[in-house]
């Protein structure tokens, strides 16, 4: 009889929890500053966190935190360049980086020779 008590209780709590998951709506008009890099070739046909696979050519992206599919408009902050990246992987996981570009995405807005650029990025769907 305990066992079934301390299952009730436990289906009680989990179903209590106070973090609900936030969908991409949810994010719209979120932005954050700091610095953006891009994927080295050797990422090149590799699967992302989305189960997407990794193509330079395309216009994606990798955040921590962000939403699958959301659509991201990333500025370079020194010349005010824009572009639009869907985010289909997570990362960065360097202190300071905020967004991880496709290499396509981040010679629209940089150069690749720089490597890292400071960057705003804001959700815009």
């Amino acid at each position: 009889m305990t066992r079934y008590i301390l299952i009730f209780i436990a289906f009680v709590i989990s179903g209590c929890s106070s973090l609900s998951p936030r969908s991409n709506a949810d994010w719209v008009g979120y932005k954050e500053s700091g610095k953006a890099s891009y994927y080295a070739n050797s990422h090149q046909s590799k699967k992302t966190a989305s189960g997407e696979l990794y193509k330079q050519e395309l216009k994606t992206g990798a955040h921590k935190v962000l939403p699958f599919g959301s659509l991201v408009k990333v500025t370079n902050t020194d010349t005010g360049k824009t572009v639009t990246v869907k985010i289909n992987d997570r990362g960065p996981f360097v202190k300071g980086r905020v967004i991880d570009l496709s290499k396509s995405a981040f010679s629209e807005i940089g150069s690749i020779s720089n490597g890292v650029i400071d960057v705003q990025i804001e959700v815009i769907e």
